[in-house]
């Protein structure tokens, strides 16, 4: 069981790093009320320039907690969180299985 919850939390790591900057923080509640948004749209919307929320964007596409669409020139960026949310419930009943077990 430990095993199990341990290899959970190896997983969720780098979602976790995602997740706990605030400004990685603010893109993904922006893409959540959006649909899609590109890097020029995102960037209007924050206090950041075009190169830190290109930066941001990439580590959230390498942590796969965003997906991007592109159309033409244009890259749409849009939430994708169906495999991290299953990876958070998986590890919350894997915690609450080694809690009721003790």
């Amino acid at each position: 069981m430990a095993e199990e919850t341990m290899e959970l939390f190896r997983k969720g790591m780098p979602i976790f790093n995602i997740f706990q900057d605030e400004n990685r923080q603010k893109i993904i509640l922006l893409l959540c009320k959006n649909k899609e948004l590109t890097v020029n749209q995102i960037t209007d919307q924050l206090d950041l320039s075009r190169p830190a929320v290109s930066h941001h964007l990439k580590l959230m596409l390498n942590a796969g907690v965003i997906a991007v669409i592109k159309l033409g020139k244009e890259r749409f960026y849009r939430v994708s969180l169906d495999d991290t949310v299953q990876l958070l419930k998986d590890l919350t009943v894997s915690l609450e299985k080694s809690i009721s077990s003790k």
